[in-house]
Formats: structure tokens, sequence, C-alpha cells
């Protein structure tokens, strides 16, 4: 047992008789490591030597102490895409709340998984590194005192798909694509689609060249498998399907949704799902799992293909023939009204044991609305940029959170616009100023010619519609009010249009951005500004003792010191341990507590 988890067993036996939640104590050495996913040898960042990185998995209410060594050459930071950070967006690891952690440095991430659920993952967030890996999964589990909305699956597989790029080996991929992005190209179609790091199974040797190592997954016939999918890749959208097995949708984000069985699912940028899927075939053969690029030509969706296999414990034998057919590549009505008939199940209880539906978001009165529109990238003061109501995001020096903090003046401006105005584009730090306790309505207006998906931290919204054409306030009359489902991240088609609803009830300043990679890259984001004008200490927490400082702060960063060291390789709580641990309280509470 490693010293991290004897001290966490320690803290765990006197935190649970206090009544308290649970820690997790976790380690990550974060590095370059070579790797060839689609037969090209590349630098890729590796987490703890993994590629992807390793899972979080925590239950509902726990708190993460998280230590963080970056052994990069370069600034470090991830962010949680999913986890609402309630109360603390010092720890969001995006450029608007936090400094980057300096090469060779050690910082430590301390929040608390505060009343969600579900399939979640991490990534950095900073200097197009996700395109190079550092990437991982997170599960946050139910509480044992609140069911699962189906029958207890019989394993938990986590499966990665994204549109890889074979560009950088003296210098890594996302290195070598923004600096692409910033000679004012575009990035082009991707090598490959990878699942798991690996990439694709050789299904056509015409199309998939020999040596290439491909992920498998091992199942047991008859049993249920609890299947979480994410999108970790740069932009393309892509359709994800298993041969010859539904797919029982059963959570996206947090949420627990109705559950309809699909034979596949478009899966868009940042975008996660779980699904339950039963090993009900005869195992005549292993079964394809692909991922393939959307709305592009034939040429390119051969080529921007991942493939795994699904092994059956008695299979007679490999996978062979064409793939699965998933939807025609260009027909976007099938995947908006796809995406139309994901609904929330508001009789299942998910965090807390109230049924999710209890919140009635479509009685709630609407106090502010945002209209964003996307456009084409365009030149700006001789630079490529992206823009959202015209402009394009910049990121200042100093994070806008620690400028916030300490009355930094000319940092950023409460200004952005609730709607495209009348001028040119511009180049600017425009920050959103959200009302605290309000719902705002925030319509998505995509006039570019790709999707685009878009993610707000710090909540999840309700997803009340989406169409093509152009929103007008009568596009109100088909909004869904009642089973929206709460998410995260949502795709807007192009020449179409999403709506959401959120309530910002978590202070703190907040990043919406564009999950596409390259449309973030060139500016396509901006922050919103929730504060409680009441000043306590009860609805956002304090600046964190270890806080790096840069920018116009700098002066104030203290040497930089260890503020958790794990001596032993990296501790996460296992099923075994966790049995342990539960002997453990029950043995404490005998000697020190008898009845």
């Amino acid at each position: 047992m490693c010293s991290a988890m004897r001290f966490l067993i320690v803290f765990l036996m006197f935190d649970a008789a206090l009544g308290g939640d649970p820690y997790a104590y976790i380690d990550w050495d974060v590095s370059f490591i070579s790797a060839a996913p689609l037969g090209v040898k590349q630098q890729v960042i590796g987490i703890n030597g993994q590629f992807p990185g390793p899972t979080l998995n925590v239950t509902t209410n726990w708190n993460v102490v998280l230590n963080v060594k970056n052994n990069l050459d370069e600034p470090f930071l991830v962010t949680w895409n999913g986890l609402q950070q309630r109360k603390n967006s010092w720890q969001d690891g995006v450029l608007g709340t936090n400094c980057p952690i300096p090469s060779g440095w050690n910082w430590t991430y301390e929040f608390q998984v505060k009343d969600q659920i579900g399939s979640f993952f991490y990534f950095s967030s900073i200097n197009f590194q996700k395109a190079a890996g550092g990437f991982g999964g997170i599960i946050v589990n139910n509480r044992d005192v609140i069911p699962l909305p189906f029958g207890m699956p019989d394993g938990d597989v986590t499966i990665f798909i994204g549109d890889w790029y074979t560009r950088g080996y003296q210098a890594t991929v996302g290195q070598e694509l923004r600096k692409t992005l910033e000679d004012g190209t575009d990035l082009g179609a991707p090598d490959g689609v990878l699942i798991n790091g690996f990439g694709p199974y050789r299904y056509n040797e015409s199309i998939v060249p020999a040596g290439i190592a491909y992920e498998t997954i091992n199942v047991e016939p008859g049993k249920t498998y609890r299947i979480r999918v994410h999108h970790v890749g740069i932009s393309a959208s892509l359709n994800f399907r298993i041969q010859n097995h539904n797919m029982l949708l059963v959570e996206t984000e947090g949420s627990y949704t109705i559950q309809q069985n699909y034979t596949n699912m478009d899966i868009h940028a940042g975008q996660s799902y779980s699904f339950l899927v039963t090993m009900d075939q005869n195992a005549s053969s292993d079964y394809y799992i692909a991922a393939s690029a959307r709305f592009v030509n034939e040429s390119i969706r051969d080529v921007a293909t991942g493939v795994a296999i699904l092994h059956y414990s008695n299979s007679q034998g490999p996978a062979s023939g064409p793939l699965p057919d998933g939807p025609d590549e260009r027909d976007t009505y099938f995947s908006i009204n796809q995406a139309k008939s994901i609904r929330w199940n508001v009789s299942a209880s998910a965090a807390r044991p109230n049924p999710q539906g209890s919140f009635r978001y479509g009685d709630i009165t609407v106090t502010d609305v945002y209209v964003l529109l996307n456009t084409p990238a365009q030149l700006i003061n001789g630079q490529r940029r992206t823009t959202l109501n015209g402009i394009s995001y910049i990121a200042p020096t100093t994070p806008l959170k620690l400028a916030q903090q300490f009355n930094v003046p000319g940092v950023y401006k409460l200004d952005f616009p609730n709607r495209m105005m009348n001028r040119p584009a511009k180049v600017d730090t425009s920050v959103i100023n959200g009302t605290y306790k309000g719902f705002t309505e925030i319509i998505f207006q995509n006039n570019d010619t790709t999707v685009q998906s878009y993610h707000l931290d710090g909540y999840a919204f309700f997803v009340v519609g989406m169409d093509f054409g152009i929103w007008t306030e009568n596009s109100r009359g088909i909004y869904n009010k009642w089973d929206g489902v709460a998410r995260s991240t949502i795709q807007v088609f192009p020449g179409a249009w999403t709506a959401i609803l959120v309530y910002l009830d978590n202070v703190g300043i907040w990043n919406l951005r564009a999950e596409n990679l390259d449309s973030w890259y060139l500016g396509q984001e901006v922050y919103i500004s929730v504060v409680n004008p009441e000043v306590n200490n009860k609805t956002e927490l304090p600046l964190p003792d270890n806080a790096i400082f840069c920018g116009a702060l700098s002066s104030l960063q203290k040497e930089q010191s260890h503020k958790f060291s794990f001596s032993d390789a990296s501790c996460v709580l296992s099923s075994s341990n966790k049995i342990l641990i539960g002997l453990l309280l029950v043995l404490f509470h005998i000697l020190f507590f008898p009845s």
C-alpha cells in the first residue's frame, strides 16, 4: 500500500467519524512521451506515463487534492470539462482563472465534486496542448443512498474518440498545429481518428497500413457494460457505433436521460455520453467499434475513421468485412433530429434524492438574453481570428479572476454585447456581466460552414431548442420547457441555431468557449462574471493559499514549494481499497464508539 493511501485511510477514518466528505489524494507527473498512434513517431503528452491519462474516479461530494508536477518544457494547465467547481472558479484551470503551471513546477488543485454525478473528462486548456494528449476521463459515481435509474452494470468502460494529426516530433503536434493557425492557414483534414489513443484496426488493407496498434475491449457474453464515450479531439464531429449492438443512452455530462436505444450516435467536440450495451450476440467473430468523421466527403471519411475491436471471451475469430453503416455523411437533418431526441429523465434522482425534474426550468422568468453570432474566421489587424458577436477574445497576462480579486485596472471590460453590433470586428478582452441568480437565455447562431460546439464551465445548462435558419423571438415557440437535457457542451449546426437556458447561481468567472480547438485558439470564447452583490464567504471560496501569480501580479509570487508531496506512485481508490477502508471504518467505530 502506498504512503498516500495509508494517509488517506487514516484521514478517511477520522473524517467519516466526524461526518465529513471523503478526500481523494492523487499525484500526477506530466511529461512528453513517445508514441506512434497512426504509425508516425510523435511526442505526446502523457500523465504518469499514460496516454490517455489515468481516470479520476470519485463519488458525489468527494474532495479531490490533485498534485501536478509539470515536466513539460512549457507551461501546463488542466481544466475539468463538465465539473462545475461550485463556488470555486479558482480551480477551473483556464487562463481567465489561473496562471499556468510553469515548466518544472509543482502545483496542487483542491476542489469538491459537489452535487454532481456522471461522465466527464479533463484536458490541457492552453497552447493547443489538447491536440497532443494530456487528457483523461472523470467518473463521478452516485452515492450509495441514491440508486441508479438502471440496473448495476457488470462492468464500466471508458472510450476516448478524437480526430488526430501526425505533425510534430521535434515539436509536439499541438505546437505544430498552433503555428499553422498563427501563420493564417487552416488545419485541413485530420490524418486519422484515435480510439483510446490507438489507431485503427486494419479492417481494409487499402486504407489502413500494416503495423498500427489498435484498441481491444474485452467483454463477457451476456453481460451489460456501461460504456462512457468522450470526444477529446480537435474539431471533427464523429459518429460512434458498435457493430450489431444497440446502445442504450442513459446519461450525458452529468444528467440521466430518457433511456432510448441508438444504433449510432453523433458525438461532437467536447461531448460525453454513457450507454448501456449488452453483449447479446453469438460471438461468431469479433465486432467493430467505429468512430468516423461526419459531414465530409468519402475520401476524407475513409481516412478519418477510427476502428477498435469488441472481443467476446468466446469469440470464434477476428472481425472482418466492411464497417457497420453510419448515417449519410452529409445528412445534417438526421443529426439535428437525433440531438433533439436526447431528453432529460425528469423522474430520476442524480446527485440528490429529489428527481431531476423537480427543478422546473420552464417556469422561471428569463432575466437576460444573449444572441452569440459565430461567423467564418476573418482577418483582424492582419491576423486570422474567430469571433463571437464581432469580438475575438485575447487572454490578458493577468487572469481575469486575479484581476477582479486584487482590483487590477485595465485588464478586462464588462461590456460584452447582447447581440452583434454594427461595427468592425475587433480583438478585445470583453466579459459578460452576468446577473447573480439570474436566468439567462443564450442563443448560439452559427453562420459558419462547419459544426461548432460550445462549452460553459461552472454550470449545466438546459438545451431548449435547435433548428436551421436564423433565430428570432418567434423561435421560442418550439422550445422544450419540460425535459430539455441539462449538460455543459452543445453542438450548433452550420446555418442553424441552438438555444440554452442557464441559472447563474455559481459565483465566479466562467469560461464560455468553442470546443473546436482551432476556433477556440483563434479567439472564439468569452467569460461570464457572476458576482454576489452581498459580499460573504458563503457563495465563493477564498483565494487559495497556493495561488500562482503572473502578469501584473507577478511580484506577489511566493517561492515555489510542494504543498503536498507523495513519495510513492500515484494512488487512486480502487474497489479493493474501498472495501479495505470500509472494514477499517467499522473497526474504528467498534474501538472508539462502542454501542
